[in-house]
């Protein structure tokens, strides 16, 4: 009689151990969520992407093309078009975002298409400081067609 008390505590056990454990990993998600305004505005910097990506699928799950003004961001939903501002010349150029970055542990906010980048001059630097400004909030849900 004892061993099968023994096992109902260990299965009794794995299964707090296993709802603790998804109840955190929810909680870490919703604790990661972050709810974007029209007009909010964020600084850091920026660095631009193209060749490399060129064809492959955003994280929308449309066809990146290099060539349109578009940029990665990590949070904002998709379809949200965003004022850069090149703060080292002032240059800026709205951009609507279709996948998500930058993912290094540095002060970037956001990933500019080479057209974008073309636009705020900053190939040469690669990475610039940047304001970006919310023009208009995507849908959540929202999915481009490409």
């Amino acid at each position: 009689m004892r061993p099968l008390k023994l096992e109902a505590m260990l299965h009794r056990l794995f299964f707090v151990a296993l709802a603790s454990l998804v109840l955190s990993l929810l909680a870490g998600c919703a604790g990661s969520s972050q709810s974007y305004y029209d007009g909010e505005t964020q600084r850091g910097l920026a660095s631009w992407y193209g060749p490399e990506q060129q064809g492959h699928l955003t994280a929308d799950g449309e066809t990146f093309d290099m060539h349109q003004l578009t940029a990665a961001h990590r949070g904002l939903p998709f379809g949200t078009i965003v004022r850069v501002t090149n703060r080292s010349n002032g240059a800026s150029v709205e951009v609507r975002i279709n996948d998500r970055g930058p993912f290094d542990d540095d002060d970037r906010i956001i990933d500019v298409s080479s057209a974008a980048a073309d636009a705020l001059q900053m190939k040469g630097a690669g990475i610039v400081p940047v304001e970006i400004e919310v023009v208009r909030l995507g849908s959540p849900v929202h999915r481009s067609q490409g």
